[in-house]
């Protein structure tokens, strides 16, 4: 007797052989989704060397500007006044930018709505804190 066609094949049959096709299909989702994420980490690992690189050679872009604008100076100043200027400049920027951050951490250093929220609902569930026992 040949062996059934997909057609003949008892419900019975097709029940059992259910479960060993999900877990091919999950199984076969998983190994996707893992190719997918080591595809895009190696790009997303690529692009941050390069943006590493850039920042670097940024740097000495920076140094070099910082010369070119003391030399324009000392065109119409003494050379240690130029420099002494573009110090000071650079001084007030660096100082803008650490009073911004000190700003921006003590904004973020106050808790998280979600976590207070949390917290009560924890709390509720314990039958414990401040809540409306009606």
């Amino acid at each position: 007797m040949a062996d059934p066609t997909n057609d003949e094949r008892s419900l019975f049959t097709l029940i059992g052989e259910l479960p060993d096709r999900v877990s091919t299909l999950v199984r076969a989702e998983i190994d996707q989704v893992k190719a997918e994420i080591s595809y895009k980490a190696k790009h997303f690992g690529i692009g941050a060397g390069l943006i590493a690189a850039a920042a670097f050679v940024g740097l000495f872009l920076l140094g070099t500007l910082i010369a070119t604008g003391i030399l324009a100076l000392s065109l119409v100043m003494p050379g240690w006044a130029a420099a002494l200027t573009v110090s000071g400049v650079l001084l007030l920027i660096i100082a803008i930018m650490v009073g911004l951050a000190i700003l921006n951490f003590k904004r973020g250093a106050a808790p998280l709505e979600s976590i207070d929220s949390l917290r009560k609902d924890l709390d509720v569930v314990k039958g414990t804190g401040d809540y409306d026992r009606d």
